[in-house]
C-alpha cells in the first residue's frame, strides 16, 4: 500500500442527517417516562373509572326517562300511568350517577395515594 493511502483519514458530518436518525431511533426506542409525566398519568387515571360509570349510568336512565316520556306523550291513555312509572324509574339513575362518579373518585384516590404521594417526595426534593 501507499504511504499516503495509509495516513489519510476521511471523516463526513451531516447534522440534518443526525437529527433525521435521531428522530427515526426515537420513534422505536422504548419511551422513558420521567416522574412527573407518571404523576400526570396517575393523577388523570383516578378520574377516568368513575366517569365511565357515571357516564353509562346517566345515559341509561336518560334513555329510560325518554321511553317514559314517550309513553306518555304518544302512546294511548292506558299507557299514561306506566310512562309516569318508567319516568320516575330513569330519574334514578340520573340522579345517582354523580354521587356514584363522586365515590369511585374517592376509592381510585385511597388506592393511588400512596404512589402519589412517594412521587411527590421524590420531586420535592
Amino acid at each position: 500500500m501507499n504511504n499516503n493511502q495509509e495516513n489519510k483519514f476521511s471523516y463526513t458530518y451531516s447534522a440534518k442527517e443526525q437529527n433525521e436518525i435521531k428522530k427515526i431511533r426515537d420513534k422505536y426506542a422504548p419511551a422513558a417516562e420521567d416522574k412527573m409525566e407518571q404523576l400526570r398519568r396517575l393523577d388523570a387515571s383516578v378520574t377516568k373509572k368513575g366517569t365511565l360509570w357515571s357516564i353509562i349510568m346517566g345515559s341509561v336512565g336518560t334513555i329510560v326517562m325518554g321511553g317514559g316520556m314517550s309513553m306518555c306523550m304518544t302512546a294511548p291513555a292506558a299507557y299514561f300511568i306506566p310512562g309516569i312509572v318508567l319516568g320516575i324509574a330513569g330519574m334514578i339513575p340520573v340522579i345517582f350517577a354523580y354521587p356514584l362518579y363522586t365515590h369511585i373518585t374517592k376509592k381510585e384516590r385511597e388506592k393511588i395515594a400512596p404512589e402519589i404521594i412517594r412521587l411527590t417526595d421524590e420531586l420535592m426534593k
